[in-house]
C-alpha cells in the first residue's frame, strides 16, 4: 500500500470563503500562540510542555467554531517542527504569516463525499463546495488539506491510501549527470534541456515588481498588483513542475536502475553568481520526484557520493585527468587510451558504473530483476520536452 495526494481546484462561495478564512486564522493563531508560550515557558522554568488546543478554548471561544481536528493537526505540525530542530534537521520553528499560502489539515475523512457527478465535495463543517475533479482515484482517504495560495486560488488535497501500481519491469540502467546548461545528461548521451522558466520571465516579473514598489502599501491597487505578481510566480512554478513531472516519469518508465550524483544543492546555492540559476533548475525537486516515484513503482535510485570524481575519470580506461578540474574544459582526450570525451556524457557514464558497483557490492537488489550482463542503458530517444 502506498499513499498519494490528489490535488484539485475548488471554487468556494462567499460564506465558504469566510469559513476557510476563519479556520486559517484559528490554526495560525493557535500555532503562533502555543509556540510563543512554549518558548516563554522554557526561558523562565527551563521545562517544556505540550500545549493542546483545549488550553486556549476557554479563553478564546472562537476556536470552538472551527474544525477541532484542524487545530490538532497544527499541534502535530508544531511538535514535528520542534523534533526536526532538536535533531538538527531544520532551523528553529518559524511563526506562520497570513501573507504566505494558508492551509489547514483535517482527518475526519468519513464525512468527505462527492455529489452531483463529482461536481461538488463536502468536507467537515463545509458542505457542497464546487470542485474540478480532473482525475479519479481509488482507495481510502486518510486526510484532507484545504489551501489558499497567494494568488487568491483555493485547492483541496486528498491523501489517499491505495495499492501500488505495477509496471513492466525492464533491465535498463541509466546514469544521470545534473547540470545548468542542460538539466540532465544521461549515459546514453541524451541531453534534456533546461528551460530556465524564471530567467525567461524575469523581465516581466521585474517590471511588475517595480510597479508594486511605487504603490502605497495597503491600498487596493497595491493588493491587486501583489496578486498579479503572485499569479506570475505561480505560472513559473507550474511550468517548471509540469516539465519535471513528465521528465521524471519518463526516466522511471524506461529504466529499472537509476544512478544519480548526490548533489549538495543547499551548499551550491551559497554561490551568489549561480544561486538564481540553481534555484530555477530545481535540481533537488527533480531528485525527490525520482525517489518517490521509484518507491511507487519498484525502481531503484542509487545516489553516488558527491566526492566521486565522475568528471575527471575516463569512462573507458579509468585514467584520472587533472586538467578536467577546470570547469571550462568541456571536451578532452584521454592521454592513456586516446578516447575523446564530452565532459557531461563522460560523467554520466562514470556515475552509472559507480552506481552499479555500489549496487552489486551492497546487494540491495535481487539479481532476478535484472541481469548484470544486460545492464545496457536504454537506447530509446528522449521525449520531446
Amino acid at each position: 500500500m502506498i499513499r498519494k495526494a490528489y490535488k484539485y481546484r475548488i471554487y468556494p462561495n462567499t460564506s465558504q470563503r469566510e469559513y476557510f478564512a476563519k479556520v486559517f486564522g484559528c490554526v495560525r493563531f493557535f500555532y503562533n500562540k502555543s509556540l510563543s508560550d512554549m518558548c516563554e515557558l522554557y526561558k523562565t522554568t527551563g521545562k517544556t510542555k505540550n500545549i493542546t488546543p483545549a488550553t486556549y478554548k476557554k479563553e478564546y471561544p472562537f476556536l470552538k467554531d472551527v474544525d477541532s481536528l484542524a487545530l490538532c493537526n497544527a499541534q502535530l505540525s508544531r511538535n514535528a517542527a520542534f523534533k526536526a530542530f532538536f535533531r538538527k534537521q531544520n532551523s528553529f520553528p518559524k511563526y506562520k504569516s497570513k501573507r504566505n499560502d494558508q492551509s489547514y489539515t483535517t482527518n475526519n475523512q468519513g464525512s468527505v463525499k462527492f455529489s452531483n457527478n463529482n461536481r461538488y465535495i463536502s468536507i467537515p463543517k463545509c458542505p457542497r463546495i464546487r470542485i474540478k475533479k480532473h482525475r479519479d482515484f481509488s482507495g481510502v482517504i486518510k486526510s484532507i488539506t484545504v489551501s489558499k495560495t497567494t494568488d487568491e486560488k483555493y485547492y483541496i488535497s486528498l491523501l489517499v491510501e491505495e495499492c501500488s501500481e505495477s509496471i513492466n519491469l525492464c533491465d535498463n540502467a541509466i546514469g544521470l549527470d545534473l547540470g545548468l546548461k542542460d538539466l540532465i545528461i544521461d549515459s546514453n548521451g541524451h541531453k534534456y534541456k533546461n528551460h530556465k522558466y524564471l530567467t525567461k520571465s524575469q523581465y516581466k516579473l521585474s517590471r511588475e515588481q517595480r510597479k508594486l514598489s511605487l504603490m502605497k502599501k495597503g491600498s487596493n491597487n497595491y493588493s491587486k498588483q501583489r496578486v498579479k505578481i503572485a499569479r506570475l510566480h505561480k505560472k513559473i512554478n507550474s511550468q517548471r513542475n509540469d516539465y519535471l513531472h513528465k521528465l521524471s516519469r519518463h526516466i522511471i518508465d524506461e529504466n529499472q536502475v537509476i544512478c544519480i550524483e548526490d548533489l549538495k544543492v543547499k551548499n551550491m546555492t551559497k554561490n551568489d553568481k549561480l544561486a538564481r540559476s540553481i534555484n530555477d533548475a530545481s535540481l533537488s525537486r527533480f531528485v525527490s520526484m525520482l525517489i518517490y516515484k521509484a518507491n511507487w513503482y519498484g525502481n531503484i535510485v542509487i545516489k553516488v557520493p558527491s566526492d566521486y570524481p565522475s568528471s575527471q575519470l575516463c569512462s573507458i580506461c579509468g585514467y584520472k585527468n587533472p586538467i578536467t578540474r577546470d570547469l571550462k574544459v568541456r571536451k578532452w582526450t584521454c592521454p592513456n587510451c586516446n578516447s575523446q570525451h564530452d565532459r557531461d556524457k563522460n560523467a554520466a557514464k562514470n556515475i552509472l558504473s559507480k552506481g552499479i558497483e555500489m549496487l552489486t557490492k551492497d546487494g540491495t537488489h535481487p539479481d532476478s530483476l535484472f541481469m548484470l550482463g544486460s545492464l545496457e542503458s536504454s537506447s530509446k530517444k528522449p521525449p520531446l520536452l
